[in-house]
C-alpha cells in the first residue's frame, strides 16, 4: 500500500472556518482576480483553490448553493463536467503535466473541506511532484505562486468565454 501524505494541508486544516460559504461569497463578489475565479459560465464558475495540492488545482463549482451532487440539475451538471473537461484542456495548454486528479469529495466524511456545496476539484500531476520535503522537512514546494498561475491560466479561459 503506498501512502500519501501532505502536512502542508494543515495550514489549511487549523484556519478557523468562515461563517458562510465560501463559493456562495466569492462568487457574487465583483473582483475576479483577488478571488482567484478564472471564468464564469452560465451555472458555475471556475476558481483556483488557495491552498493547492499542486500549481492549477482549480475546483469547478455552481453558483447555486447545493450540498448534494444528485440535486444538481441536469442544466448545472452539463455545464460543470464540461467546464471540467475544458479546464483540463486549459491546464494541459498552459501547464504541460504528465496527468490528472479529478474528482470530488461528497461529504465531510469523504474529505469534503467544504462539504455543503459540492464542487469538482481538478489537480494536474507531474512525474516526480511528490518528493522528501514533506516528509523530512514537514514543507511542501509549490513550485509557482498562486498569481504566477492565475496570470497563466486566465488568458486561457478569457478565450472560453469568446466562444
Amino acid at each position: 500500500m503506498q501512502h500519501i501524505w501532505a502536512p502542508w494541508r494543515s495550514d489549511y486544516v487549523q484556519l478557523p472556518k468562515p461563517a458562510g460559504c465560501i463559493f456562495c461569497e466569492k462568487s457574487v463578489q465583483s473582483d475576479d482576480v483577488t478571488n482567484r475565479i478564472l471564468f464564469r459560465g452560465g451555472k458555475n464558475f471556475v476558481i483556483m483553490n488557495i491552498f493547492p495540492y499542486n500549481p492549477g488545482h482549480i475546483m469547478v463549482a455552481p453558483f447555486r448553493h447545493v450540498g448534494r451532487v444528485e440535486e444538481l440539475t441536469d442544466e448545472e451538471s452539463d455545464e460543470c463536467f464540461t467546464l471540467v473537461r475544458k479546464s483540463v484542456a486549459v491546464l494541459e495548454k498552459a501547464m504541460q503535466p504528465h496527468g490528472f486528479n479529478v474528482g470530488m469529495n461528497l461529504g465531510r466524511v469523504a474529505g469534503a473541506g467544504i462539504a455543503d456545496h459540492v464542487h469538482v476539484h481538478v489537480v494536474p500531476r507531474w512525474n516526480g511532484d511528490t518528493n522528501f520535503m514533506p516528509l523530512i522537512a514537514g514543507t511542501k514546494v509549490v513550485s509557482e505562486s498562486l498569481a504566477a498561475v492565475y496570470e497563466k491560466l486566465r488568458p486561457h479561459y478569457e478565450t472560453l468565454a469568446a466562444r
